[in-house]
C-alpha cells in the first residue's frame, strides 16, 4: 500500500497508459479521480474501481485538458470529493500522423500543442498553489522517447514531448523548496490507442519495424507506466525530483 492515503488525479485516466496507472494507484492504496474527455469510458472505469477496491475509491471527472474552465473545473472537483490532491499525473496527449514536418496542418499542430503542452500550464495554475499550501505534493508528466530520441515525420509531436521533458525540470527547480517532486516517464509505444497514430499503420510489416528498434523487443504496456509512476510519485521516491526516467526497452540506447 505504497499510496495509502493519497489522493490522485490522472488524466487520460480511462485507455492506455493512464489505465494502467490508474489500475496500479488503485492496488497500492490511493483514491483517484480519473479524469478524460471521454466522460463515458471515465465513468465506466470508476465503477469497475469502485467494485473491486471499495465504494470511496474512485470518482470520474470529464475533462478537456485544454481548456482552462474544464481543467479548473476538475481541480474544484476533486478538491471538493478527496479534499486535497497529492498526486497529478499529466498523462493525456495526442499526435499527428506521420507526415512531412512542412505537410502537417495547422489545426494538427493546435491541437498537439494545446493537448501535450497547454495542459502541464493549465493543471499547474489549477493546483499548484493547492500544492504550495500543503507543502507536499507529487506531479508526474508522461512525456515520451520522442522527446530525446525524435522520429522522423512525426516532428511536432516529437518537438511537444521534448517541451514537456523541459517543463518538469524547470517546475521541480522552482517547486522544490514548496516540498512539490516533479518528474517525467519516458515511454516508447506502447499497445495504447495511439500506436496506429505513431505507426501510420498497424500491420505485422510496420509492428516489426518498430519493434527492432527496442531492444528488449516488445512494446511498453500500461503495467510498466503504472509501476514506474506509482515509485516516481510514492515517498519512496522523497529525493527524486526532475527526472525523465526512460521506461523504453533499451530504445534510447
Amino acid at each position: 500500500m505504497r499510496l495509502a492515503g493519497k489522493c490522485a488525479i490522472i488524466t487520460g485516466g480511462a485507455s492506455g497508459f493512464g489505465a494502467g496507472i490508474v489500475t496500479k494507484f488503485l492496488t497500492e492504496g490511493a483514491r483517484v479521480m480519473i479524469a478524460d474527455i471521454n466522460g463515458d469510458a471515465a465513468a465506466a472505469a470508476a465503477s469497475g474501481a469502485c467494485e473491486t477496491y471499495g465504494s470511496d475509491r474512485a470518482i470520474a471527472q470529464t475533462v478537456d485538458v485544454s481548456d482552462r474552465a474544464s481543467v479548473d473545473q476538475m481541480a474544484q472537483a476533486a478538491l471538493n470529493h478527496f479534499g486535497q490532491v497529492d498526486i497529478l499525473v499529466n498523462n493525456a496527449g495526442v499526435s499527428h500522423l506521420p507526415t512531412p514536418l512542412e505537410d502537417v496542418s495547422e489545426e494538427d499542430f493546435d491541437r498537439v500543442f494545446a493537448v501535450n503542452m497547454k495542459s502541464v500550464y493549465l493543471t499547474a495554475r489549477a493546483l499548484v498553489p493547492h500544492m504550495k499550501s500543503c507543502q507536499s505534493g507529487a506531479i508526474l508528466n508522461v512525456a515520451s522517447t520522442a522527446g530525446i530520441s525524435p522520429r522522423p515525420n512525426l516532428n511536432w509531436y516529437n518537438a511537444s514531448k521534448g517541451w514537456m521533458i523541459t517543463a518538469t525540470r524547470t517546475m521541480a527547480v522552482e517547486l522544490a523548496p514548496a516540498g512539490v517532486r516533479v518528474n517525467a516517464i519516458n515511454p516508447v509505444a506502447g499497445e495504447t490507442p495511439l500506436l496506429k497514430t505513431f505507426m501510420g499503420e498497424d500491420t505485422p510489416e510496420t509492428r516489426a519495424k518498430f519493434l527492432s528498434t527496442i531492444p528488449i523487443g516488445r512494446f511498453s504496456t500500461p503495467e510498466d507506466m503504472g509501476n514506474a509512476a506509482c515509485y516516481l510519485c510514492s515517498d519512496e521516491a522523497s529525493m527524486v525530483t526532475g527526472v525523465a526516467l526512460e521506461v523504453d526497452g533499451g530504445r534510447c540506447i
